[in-house]
């Protein structure tokens, strides 16, 4: 058995982690509902946006396509990685970088895959490998529209280029605070929706159909990518806090039972001595 000051020991540094994470805890749960929240109000516009544009994109002629719709051979493939700049979350980068790894094992083994890295996590993963073709962790620095479009634009010209002939998003969607689920979606070539005649209204547009799709679409991508940043930045804090809410649990659970070990060794400890003394007083006597 360990001696007492040993005990001692591990029972202050057990309770120093357990300050730590819990503090951690409350960190991710205040930013929590900030990127939720955000990310809530933005889903059913994205979502909407999204499908009028296929939709319309559907209607289209082919000759008169959209050049972001452009189904071409593949045999260069684009994966945006999202992850975080920072560790502590459980298994949110792993599962991202496992998806990922997946996609290029089986899915793409054939085909030329390159990496974009949205988060310190993937540069790090997929850097060694050399598939990483750019790092842009900085944008969780100031996570706005803004900074996101430029990222957009940097892929769209590459994939109207033919630098890569298409390109899958993986991310984190955010659910709840203790679930997330890995997400792969197609970010280009857009795929049409299969037009139905039945739900075929007559509108009349203004401008053209062709001139507000080609408006459109590139509002579309941005805000498609935004949105995967913003799923995946309150999916990191969800599986931070509840990551820092385990650990506390288990580093609580760890200093009870080394509290409980150090009052039966120093309850040994003092019965020893007394069996000390009452034997040295017996000799004594005799």
């Amino acid at each position: 058995m360990a001696n007492l000051k040993e005990i001692r020991n591990r029972i202050s540094s057990v309770s120093s982690t357990m300050q730590i994470t819990s503090a951690m805890k409350m960190v991710s749960a205040a930013k929590l509902k900030k990127a939720q929240d955000a990310i809530t109000a933005m889903r059913p516009y994205s979502n909407k946006l999204t499908e009028l544009l296929q939709s319309l994109s559907a209607t289209l002629d082919a000759d008169s396509g959209s050049k972001f719709a452009d189904q071409r051979e593949v045999n260069n493939v684009l994966i945006v990685a999202i992850t975080s700049n920072r560790g502590l979350c459980g298994a949110f980068n792993s599962n991202v970088i496992k998806e990922v790894n997946a996609l290029m094992s089986d899915t793409y083994a054939d085909k030329n895959v390159s990496v974009l890295a949205i988060g310190k996590k993937a540069n790090d993963a997929f850097s060694k490998t050399g598939n990483v073709i750019a790092n842009k962790s900085e944008v969780f620095d100031d996570l706005t529209f803004e900074n996101v479009a430029e990222i957009a634009e940097m892929i769209m010209d590459k994939f109207i280029h033919a630098e890569f002939d298409k390109v899958e998003l993986v991310y984190n969607s955010f659910k709840n605070a203790a679930t997330q689920i890995i997400m792969t979606e197609q970010f280009l070539p857009i795929v049409p929706v299969e037009s139905d005649a039945s739900n075929n209204l007559d509108y009349i547009f203004e401008p053209s159909k062709q001139e507000i799709v080609e408006t459109l679409i590139p509002k579309s991508l941005k805000t498609q990518l935004f949105k995967g940043i913003r799923d995946s930045f309150a999916s990191e804090h969800g599986a931070r806090m509840t990551a820092m809410h385990k650990a506390t649990d288990n580093a609580t659970e760890l200093r009870d039972q080394l509290k409980l070990t150090y009052n039966k060794a120093r309850q040994a400890a003092i019965t020893n001595e007394i069996l000390e003394i009452v034997g040295g007083a017996e000799a004594l006597n005799n």
